[in-house]
């Protein structure tokens, strides 16, 4: 396959390149270059990507973008936090620059893609979590195959299911997100076309016809319109392209055989139902068997119970409050939490375990029963208020009044 390249430092941390269409167009290719650390999102890779979306955002000849991961393994495995680790230090001030720099870009990103006028195709082979989720949902045309691994996996770090995540877990069915945001359980292709986070499932060895297939669509009519309604948009244009794949086989989904315990549990109450549950085999046994005795179950309510509790409450806590944010508020709203957990004992110390001593014991601050006391709950609560003076947030000017989120968080 030939390609005209954009970026022609081999080593750099993201790659760009534009692939000419059969009729005259282009096809712009964003490929994550850091697969050492499975394309660990940086600073410097979000910035570099949002620079490349707003130059294509105004080329013509540029009809739709693809989104990549270097190497077989992952798509992005997440965020690249080991510096964001060495700034949490007990003398930080609040907000950590550092944590406004590494959040803010990643934000920033996030909501340039969902507002992006030009079809965004993600190619998601491989393992995705953390930012890499978070750039899967900012894209408006998500490809699976069988090697497709996707997870939440924050409740083992002592953060929450940022990136995004609250956005997108709301609106899975049956209350699975919140299910997947509690226990970090591990998914696969069949469950992102479920939870609305892919549309189409492919082939690990089908990206070259993939792109190909766009390269001899039809662009003419579709380049000069945005509107994802209009038949010949480029929207369309891509949909029918992705479509004309032949669909692969993909191993069966865990949140379709088990949607119904899922709900059932996450239904049962409050947190301190849910928690109660999850800590007993037995509960869970009389919830649904099969449920109870999947291997996927098990290690899915193992890493719940090694979790970080106060993790769980943050991740049920916004699970509700944004039920009814549009998704600049949420993002604005993840960031406070973001950067108070850069602030707070359970991330550093999450970290640390995981991925600094690799000891993986990690001591958490506080039990959950601690969490949901009258005093625990102030301290969950003091995450979702702004640590910025005013007119200094981030993302203030994305909603107008600042008041209006603080107001409606609450």
């Amino acid at each position: 396959m030939t390609a005209a390249i954009e970026d022609t430092a081999q080593d750099a941390p993201v790659l760009f390149e534009s692939e000419p269409t059969d009729c005259g167009h282009l096809i712009g290719i964003m490929t994550l270059n850091t697969p050492k650390s499975l394309n660990a999102l940086s600073v410097e890779m979000c910035q570099l990507l949002s620079q490349q979306l707003t130059q294509w955002q105004s080329d013509d000849q540029m009809v739709a973008v693809v989104l990549k991961g270097a190497g077989d393994k992952a798509f992005c495995a997440g965020g690249d936090i080991r510096k964001l680790y060495d700034s949490m230090s007990s003398s930080a001030p609040l907000p950590n620059p550092y944590a406004t720099e590494f959040f803010g870009n990643e934000y920033n990103l996030y909501r340039q893609m969902h507002f992006y006028s030009k079809p965004l195709i993600l190619w998601g082979d491989g393992i995705i979590m953390g930012g890499g989720m978070g750039l899967m949902a900012g894209c408006s045309h998500r490809l699976v195959t069988e090697r497709t691994r996707f997870a939440m996996p924050e409740i083992t770090i002592g953060l929450f299911p940022d990136a995004s995540g609250s956005w997108f877990l709301q609106r899975m069915p049956a209350k699975t997100g919140l299910f997947l945001g509690l226990t970090g359980a591990m998914c696969n292709g069949n469950d992102a076309l479920l939870a609305n986070l892919a549309e189409y499932a492919v082939a690990s060895s089908d990206y070259d016809a993939i792109i190909q297939r766009l390269k001899q669509s039809n662009w003419q009519s579709g380049a000069d319109s945005t509107d994802k309604g209009h038949n010949n948009s480029a929207h369309n244009i891509v949909s029918r392209a992705l479509a004309a794949q032949t669909v692969a086989e993909l191993p069966a989904s865990k949140l379709a055989a088990y949607w119904h315990p899922i709900q059932q549990l996450m239904n049962s109450g409050g947190l301190s139902d849910i928690d109660a549950l999850l800590q007993s085999d037995e509960a869970l046994a009389q919830l649904d068997k099969d449920f109870a005795a999947d291997s996927w179950t098990q290690r899915a309510v193992a890493t719940y119970r090694h979790g970080c509790p106060v993790t769980a409450a943050l991740t049920h806590a916004l699970y509700y409050k944004v039920a009814d944010l549009s998704l600049e508020q949420v993002l604005y709203l993840e960031t406070n939490v973001a950067v108070h957990c850069a602030a707070n004992p359970d991330f550093k110390e999450g970290v640390r375990a995981l991925l600094i001593d690799k000891d993986r014991n990690p001591q958490w601050s506080r039990s959950l029963a601690e969490c949901l006391s009258a005093e625990g709950q102030e301290y969950i609560e003091q995450h979702f208020v702004s640590p910025y003076a005013k007119d200094e947030h981030p993302f203030g000017d994305w909603l107008g009044d600042e008041s209006l989120c603080n107001q409606l968080v609450r």
